[in-house]
């Protein structure tokens, strides 16, 4: 995983604008299933928006980065309840 320069991230915010949450994590949290779709996610799309239904400010950010941490994925933004993620494919 390389670290993105400003610019790159810039622009994947903006591809990501128009994109729908594709997973949304309740109230069971990050479960395998939810890691899963992730993954998936991101093979097939590269760039992904995720929901997370968390009420505090804080649990939503250490799910953030978990879910960067765990699917070897680029941080790209938080906004909300609303996280930007993304992972070059080698394909």
């Amino acid at each position: 995983m390389k670290t993105l320069t400003s610019h790159e991230k810039q622009e994947l915010k903006g591809k990501a604008h128009k994109l729908k949450p594709i997973v949304i994590i309740g109230n069971n949290g990050l479960t395998e299933n939810v890691k899963i779709e992730i993954d998936r996610g991101l093979t097939d799309h590269e760039l992904i928006k995720i929901r997370i239904n968390a009420a505090d400010r804080d649990e939503r950010r250490a799910l953030f980065e978990e879910i960067c941490q765990g699917a070897s994925a680029d941080a790209i933004q938080l906004i909300g309840n609303i996280a930007i993620i993304y992972r070059k494919n080698e394909d």
